[in-house]
């Protein structure tokens, strides 16, 4: 039994050539893979960014994930960490980022028109706190997850249906979310953030954030019911972000919590 909704096979159906925004998450790795799957290499390539705010272990995922599955994949690099809109952190960073890598696809897309440019966009982004779609809509950028209706849980049943080894991947949102509104993003606390959360992986704390406050301080969230694993570490912890310039640790006591950074927002 064919378990791809009918409304996407309808949705591309429409569809004459398209470019995905791919990130190698599980959004839009199902959007590659259902764009490849229903227009072919010949109408269809996935484009992700090697920016400073992805981690070297996603890029190598998203690579290895489209050789998997047949996907034509380009690797571009986008110059947000160029534009002070970005760096300095306001509370749209995200807009700032989207916006450059769209002017990039664009570019790409107006040499294959007529192509469309595909997100991961699924219903319950709608709903949420994320700049980067008012840059999504400025540039025309279509969402066939969100207008057929898929949310995040029906995103994982399907990618598991159709065997997608992303399925159960884990929400792995840019580097800079890390860094409080308002702090300057640099590629130093990317690096040092980006080395913080794989000292974890390597301690079985699969999901995690480091989120790193001013002036080098690590706040370490993992899940709540594992925080008292995370003390009982706290010692190897101290020396090994001490030796990755960290010159303060806080154990976060509620655990992760996804977006926590976004509780200012609603305050203000």
């Amino acid at each position: 039994m064919n378990p791809i909704p009918e409304s996407i096979e309808q949705w591309f159906a429409d569809c004459p050539r398209a470019l995905t925004a791919f990130s190698g998450g599980v959004d839009s790795s199902l959007v590659a893979w259902l764009a490849h799957h229903f227009l072919g290499a010949e109408k269809h390539q996935a484009v992700i960014s090697a920016s400073p705010s992805l981690k070297l272990s996603d890029l190598d995922q998203a690579k290895d994930f489209a050789r998997e599955n047949g996907i034509s994949l380009q690797i571009i690099e986008t110059k947000e960490m160029l534009n002070p809109d970005y760096v300095l952190n306001p509370v749209n960073r995200c807009f700032f980022c989207k916006q450059t890598l769209y002017q990039e696809l664009e570019a790409l897309a107006s040499e294959l028109s007529p192509c469309w440019i595909l997100n991961g966009t699924n219903v319950d982004d709608l709903g949420d706190y994320r700049p980067g779609l008012q840059a999504a809509q400025n540039f025309e950028v279509r969402s066939p997850l969100s207008e057929c209706g898929l949310n995040k849980h029906d995103i994982r049943e399907l990618a598991e249906a159709l065997d997608l080894t992303c399925w159960n991947k884990p929400a792995a949102p840019c580097l800079s979310s890390r860094i409080p509104y308002g702090q300057r993003v640099t590629l130093p606390k990317l690096r040092r953030i980006e080395q913080a959360e794989a000292w974890l992986h390597t301690q079985g704390f699969d999901i995690c954030r480091v989120r790193h406050e001013e002036p080098i301080t690590a706040r370490i969230e993992v899940d709540a019911d594992r925080v008292d694993e995370l003390k009982n570490l706290k010692s190897s912890i101290q020396e090994a972000f001490t030796n990755m310039g960290f010159t303060e640790i806080i154990l976060d006591p509620e655990g992760f919590v996804s977006g926590k950074l976004n509780r200012v927002l609603k305050k203000s």
